[in-house]
């Protein structure tokens, strides 16, 4: 009896028996979180290569290790939620078209295998034929086993790479739509929750993917530059933040569009969805996702383009504006997973979830997640180091 008065006290009003407890935590609003950095780190280095915005070099090859750093771990917090964690490879070995997540296993495997890995790599094969030759020690093995054994690195053999490296771009470009706006059709396909079923879920969740890649661009470029003591290209930095600015500036359009649109209709849920975020979600979404996150960022990027300060004040706002994007679409995916199922489908009552500190479930397992992209881009820029690449200079 006291075991069920502690869980009712975290109950208003009348929800069904098992909607006390949340089946989905902070492990699930991770895997949309990092999946969008991915997509999002992807699109800006495009840009560079597709669109020819050559301003974007110095931050090219750092957005695309950083987006394989990301996309490695993408997955791994889906598969430490499981109850089964090691039959989770099946996901990606055995087709079901009936199921969303099924699919998505192969729209992973495809983004992974064909479009970065591969871009990388035809990028990256003069420098590993080069390296495996200068290197020594473990290095020098691991360049030799990277080359796969093509060693040519004739004119002709460069332009060919070159080539099909622009065409992998090119594909890999609405591979990046794919892959994170299908993460919003799997939210936006539940046609029981009304917080999640909108048409719109799979655009909006792609707009913020690409505010928060840009966003993890800017800042990890920063901090890259400050650990090497190399002075930061302000150009790039500067265009990097009118990319921001325009793209934060569609997804705030967008996303302000859905609640209109939400408000207009005012179906039957309208009345549960207000008391949501009006109660529950109040802090995270009106001063998380939308003051910190969204409004104090677009009114300072805004602010830049109709008067420029001096370099020395742009550097720490850029670097504040870019953590505040990532603050910001943090909690754009918490209030989306989490507030979703705060609400009963009675429409009559509400759950509460609390974050705990331990467990699979917790907030340590979760830094965890969090922590290991950074880890894995530290070594792979320690194996594949944009500033010693000898193919800048042959292009």
């Amino acid at each position: 009896m006291e075991h069920l008065y502690e869980i009712l006290k975290h109950v208003d009003g009348f929800i069904y028996p098992n909607e006390i407890e949340l089946q989905w935590g902070i492990l699930i609003i991770l895997y949309p979180y990092i999946t969008g950095l991915v997509a999002g780190a992807f699109i800006l280095a495009s840009l560079e290569r597709v669109f020819k915005i050559k301003v974007l070099r110095p931050t090219y090859h750092l957005a695309l290790l950083t987006a394989l750093a990301f996309l490695i771990v993408a997955g791994l917090p889906l598969v430490s939620h499981l109850g089964h964690p090691f039959r989770s490879y099946e996901i990606l070995t055995t087709p079901q078209l009936g199921s969303a997540m099924a699919i998505f296993g192969f729209v992973y495997l495809w983004y992974l295998m064909v479009v970065l890995l591969l871009e990388i790599w035809f990028d990256y094969r003069y420098d590993l034929v080069i390296w495996s030759n200068e290197s020594k020690g473990i290095k020098r093995r691991i360049y030799k086993i990277l080359t796969l054994g093509v060693t040519d690195i004739s004119p002709k053999a460069l332009a060919w790479d070159k080539k099909l490296g622009y065409i992998i771009t090119v594909i890999g470009i609405p591979s990046a739509f794919l892959l994170h706006g299908y993460v919003g059709f799997i939210f936006g396909s539940i046609k029981a929750n009304p917080w999640w079923s909108t048409v719109l879920m799979p655009v909006i969740f792609l707009l913020s993917a690409m505010v928060s890649g840009i966003a993890l661009v800017m800042f990890l470029y920063m901090v890259v530059s400050w650990i090497r003591k190399v002075k930061i290209d302000m150009a790039c930095l500067d265009e990097i933040g009118k990319f921001l600015f325009m793209v934060l500036i569609l997804d705030f359009t967008l996303e302000s569009l859905d609640q209109v649109h939400r408000i207009y209709e005012a179906e039957e849920s309208f009345e549960i969805l207000h008391m949501l975020v009006t109660g529950k979600l109040t802090y995270t979404l009106f001063i998380f996702q939308g003051l910190m996150g969204t409004i104090i960022p677009l009114l300072t990027l805004g602010f830049f383009r109709m008067y420029l300060p001096k370099e020395k004040l742009r550097k720490p706002i850029y670097f504040l504006v870019s953590c505040l994007v990532l603050f910001g679409v943090f909690f754009m995916r918490w209030n989306v997973v989490i507030g979703g199922q705060l609400f009963s489908k009675s429409f009559l009552g509400f759950t509460s979830f609390k974050l705990g500190m331990v467990g699979l479930e917790g907030f340590w397992m979760a830094l965890v997640w969090m922590i290991m992209p950074f880890l894995i881009l530290s070594f792979i820029l320690w194996l594949l180091p944009p500033w010693k690449k000898h193919s800048e200079e042959t292009v």
